[in-house]
């Protein structure tokens, strides 16, 4: 037990609930769902202790270069802690709050982090960083320190820091692409971009212009160092001043905050930034700019061009860039408020890049870039960006939105049992191993009724896979703490993430109903969460296995396995990742089979369409199911969605009752 938590029985005992002692032969899912948390939870505890030291710092190198660094050791450990909220042992939250802070302090000392925050990057990559503190939320509300460094954090993006003077009130733009704790970064250094010289010689170089680059050619040579001085030198001239929407990704920093504190000025930050950008897309025509200067005009330093901004249209991923920070922000709007039609930011955009398109080889393409000759770089869309607005809507139209585009063709989607979190095309790795979310959609359409057992498969695969790796020569740290400017010193940067065995997008997606946030900032959305009633912690209790087999606009279909034989469990249902959602009336679900419920292969426990035992009013965003020793429940629960004030609240503690934050001495 956590023992930030100060239980509130009186509270708890309030939740409404049923126990059932309907005994079950368990489902292979939740077998293989059993097999694999416990796996997970040993994993955790040897990847720490391969590549944490005692006091949280991580072995490595004694020096490290550049404005780059510290969102891949966050990246590497931040699943530690997520872990913990899906029921995860106590161990597992341990290390991840070690790692934190040891991260914390030592990229501070490298020169990346000030403040404890980032002293300036972009929101690519504070976006990827800071989703361990947004899991730290979910673990324990109470944490002094994770709350003031929200809302510390988040005064540098609302204008409320003048150290970190990142925002404009007046004209509601973020002041550069490269902000953090020491405020906008207008002018980068050759330094700055030391780490990615390398690795930036195969990309597609920033501008047609640059002196002694081939633009066609689809390369520039960051590590020539005549051309390098170009580069940088047209950046501080053209990308560095003024906004762009890749900066949408800090309304999750901002809404992290929220959900601590309900303060309302926070709501509005969130609000009135993303109408901002929504009032440039429609000056420039419908079509999302990817540059605004800081008088807040369109292009006011790219010579009045609306693309070519840093990570945008032209460079270095084009859409991706622009899509994702809208899909994220528009999620996020309709969590503070309520209003599904806050997606439709995201949803435009999408839309017009798809009217954008032709047709290749029988097939819909679309433009993903735009450079001074046109829309250029046509390819089949991504089509995990409707599945993000569909989990939030539920409308048929974006469901519509992504089974136009021919999936089947993609190239990030593989088959489920050779899924390694791998892009078959290049062989390079999925970003935080995240492969299986248009799987996953299609499961909750009625298809691919063996998704469960494959997936949970395929991530126990994976895992032995990752500590295959971390044991071999290739996982020892004691190679990688070279120093110097090499790209192979240099890469060293990512071996966390490649070694981690920690990955498990099957189990959160089938556990919270939702596919697993986009990793370049996004929250972690559910359909529901658990708690463990009795340990009065985040999570399943030990041995308690969910399933999310229904999804529908006003109800969620899921079931419970307790596979401890000799202890009964109670796990509280919660309403959404944040309580946002409130649950209406719990219907028990009667299984036609008996005790042989879930024994065949593939069977994910009692039918859906099975007759209704029971029925409990609920009223609230919790309900709590007692599960005898060996007992299992199917429940289909109405509910109306995106109804309560959404907030990292827990059963036994809300934020908002603590104590208040601590005030800093005035020098």
């Amino acid at each position: 037990m956590s023992s930030h938590y100060q239980p509130n029985r009186a509270a708890a005992a309030a939740i409404p609930s049923v126990r059932s002692t309907d005994t079950w032969i368990p489902p292979r899912w939740a077998l293989l769902e059993h097999h694999l948390m416990q796996t997970l939870n040993k994993a955790a505890e040897e990847f720490a202790e391969r590549y944490i030291r005692p006091d949280g710092t991580l072995t490595w190198r004694k020096d490290w270069p550049g404005m780059d660094g510290s969102d891949d050791p966050y990246e590497g450990f931040m699943y530690l802690s997520l872990l913990y909220v899906l029921g995860g042992s106590e161990k597992a939250h341990q290390l991840g709050r070690l790692a934190w802070e040891g991260i914390t302090w030592q990229w501070t000392q490298y020169g990346q982090i000030y403040r404890d925050f980032d002293a300036y990057y972009d929101w690519m990559h504070h976006g990827e960083g800071y989703l361990y503190f947004y899991f730290l939320g979910l673990t324990d509300p109470l944490v002094l320190k994770d709350r003031q460094r929200a809302q510390r954090f988040a005064a540098m993006y609302t204008g409320d820091d003048a150290e970190a003077d990142n925002y404009d009130k007046e004209r509601k733009l973020i002041r550069s692409p490269i902000t953090g704790s020491r405020g906008p970064r207008h002018v980068l250094t050759e330094e700055d971009w030391c780490t990615h010289r390398g690795i930036l010689d195969n990309y597609l170089a920033p501008y047609e212009d640059i002196p002694g680059v081939d633009f066609a050619s689809g390369k520039c040579q960051w590590s020539n160092d005549e051309i390098y001085g170009h580069i940088v030198r047209l950046m501080n001239e053209r990308m560095t001043r003024g906004d762009v929407p890749l900066n949408l990704n800090a309304t999750g920093l901002i809404t992290h905050a929220f959900l601590y504190s309900g303060e309302e000025s926070l709501r509005q930050w969130v609000l009135g930034y993303i109408d901002a950008w929504s009032e440039r897309a429609e000056r420039n025509g419908g079509i999302m700019p990817d540059n605004v200067g800081l008088n807040g005009e369109i292009g006011q330093f790219n010579d009045g061009k609306w693309w070519g901004g840093y990570y945008g249209w032209r460079w270095p991923h084009g859409f991706m860039t622009i899509i994702e920070p809208l899909v994220n922000a528009s999620m996020n709007a309709v969590l503070l408020t309520g209003d599904r039609d806050r997606l439709r930011l995201a949803r435009e955009q999408i839309d017009r890049n798809w009217a954008l398109g032709r047709e290749e080889n029988g097939k819909w393409v679309t433009p993903h870039k735009h450079f001074d000759t046109g829309w250029a770089a046509y390819k089949v869309p991504n089509p995990v960006y409707p599945v993000y607005l569909w989990t939030v809507s539920m409308a048929e139209e974006d469901a519509q939105r992504l089974e136009r585009i021919a999936i089947q063709d993609y190239h990030l989607y593989v088959d489920v049992p050779n899924y390694s979190g791998g892009n078959p095309r290049t062989g390079k790795e999925t970003k935080h191993y995240i492969a299986n979310t248009v799987p996953w959609f299609q499961y909750m359409r009625g298809q691919r009724p063996d998704y469960p057992e494959r997936i949970l498969e395929a991530n126990c695969q994976l895992v032995s896979l990752q500590l295959e790796k971390l044991r071999s020569p290739e996982g020892d740290p004691a190679g990688w703490t070279e120093d110097g400017f090499s790209e192979g010193a240099l890469s060293s940067i990512h071996k966390w993430q490649e070694m981690c065995p920690v990955y498990f997008e099957g189990l959160l997606q089938l556990m919270l109903g939702a596919p697993m946030h986009i990793s370049h900032g996004g929250l972690q959305h559910g359909r529901v969460r658990y708690f463990d009633a009795q340990g009065q912690r985040p999570g399943l209790p030990e041995s308690v296995a969910a399933l999310v087999s229904e999804l529908a606009d006003d109800s969620v279909t899921l079931s419970l396995v307790n596979l401890d034989l000799f202890a009964e469990k109670e796990v509280i249902i919660q309403a959404g990742t944040f309580g946002e959602h409130r649950f209406e009336t719990a219907y028990v679900l009667a299984s036609e089979q008996g005790t042989t419920a879930g024994a065949a292969a593939g069977n994910s426990g009692p039918s859906a369409d099975a007759a209704v035992q029971a029925e409990i009013a609920v009223g609230g965003k919790w309900f709590a199911v007692q599960l005898a020793p060996g007992a299992g429940i199917q429940l289909r629960i109405a509910m109306q969605r995106y109804v309560n004030q959404p907030t990292y609240a827990t059963p036994w503690a809300d934020p908002a009752d603590d104590a208040a934050l601590i005030s800093g001495r005035e020098v």
